[in-house]
């Protein structure tokens, strides 16, 4: 038994690119990206509460790493 192909979409206009995307394929990452910009610029005002600084100089030593 042969398996039922699907006909091509039209060919995009001479030169162009033609794509649909859904809206939520750009509010995702868009969403993604300002939550977590949000947790790092309220990050400034936070203090541990306890503990040894383990956390703390590993995430110093990668800022100063991807500074250089």
């Amino acid at each position: 038994m042969s398996a039922h192909t699907h006909p091509r979409s039209p060919q995009p206009a001479a030169g162009g690119v033609d794509f649909k995307l859904p809206w939520w394929g750009v509010a995702l990452p868009a969403l993604a990206f300002f939550a977590l910009l949000a947790l790092l610029v309220g990050s400034g005002d936070t203090h541990a509460v306890s503990g040894d600084g383990t956390l703390t100089h590993l995430v110093d030593r990668i800022q100063h790493s991807l500074s250089r």
